[in-house]
């Protein structure tokens, strides 16, 4: 019976224990839902509710050093108010640096986005900042917070910037 409550014990306290990701090297994919905001010249802003996929690659040196690469798009939906029409959809290529702190990735985000908007498509810059938590070998979690620059959107004369925050699961080949 001591072996039995041991074993379950340890089994208990093994379980609790967050996984530790040894190696970040690899591909992955994954979904995440979040919130986006986006703020434009006059009344022109608005929010909304914000879901996509991603692809990505990161590499691992083994001093704590992470660098990686990651394709991304978001369906957003944000109505601009008045006329000022909608962004559908924004699409990312990221650059990543981070640091494994152990239980955790830590890292920096800076690329080009792509908005497709009702009144036509342009691109601007990405930057921000994430953190990714294994949940087990393959199964990753993450939360970003993304900054988007749109100059001269679609040569109307009006800058759009918009703020996503993303919850994400990602799958790790």
């Amino acid at each position: 019976m001591k072996l039995l409550i041991s074993a379950v014990t340890g089994l208990s306290i093994a379980a609790a224990a967050p996984v530790m990701a040894a190696d970040w090297t690899g591909a992955y994919a994954g979904f995440g839902v979040g919130y986006g905001d986006t703020d434009g010249p006059g009344s022109q802003d608005g929010d909304n509710a914000t879901f996509g996929g991603h692809i990505g690659y990161n590499y691992d040196f083994g001093n704590n050093i992470v660098v990686g690469a990651e394709l991304e798009y978001d369906r957003v939906g944000i109505d601009l108010g008045g006329a000022g029409g909608s962004i559908d959809n924004i699409g990312r290529f990221k650059l990543k640096g981070g640091y494994d702190f152990g239980p955790a990735l830590g890292y920096a985000v800076v690329g080009a986005a792509r908005a497709d908007t009702s009144f036509g498509n342009d691109t601007g810059a990405v930057y921000g900042i994430g953190m990714a938590f294994p949940v087990t070998d393959q199964w990753t979690v993450s939360g970003e917070v993304l900054r988007h620059d749109f100059s001269n959107l679609n040569g109307s004369g009006s800058d759009f910037d918009t703020n996503t925050f993303n919850l994400r699961a990602s799958f790790r080949f």
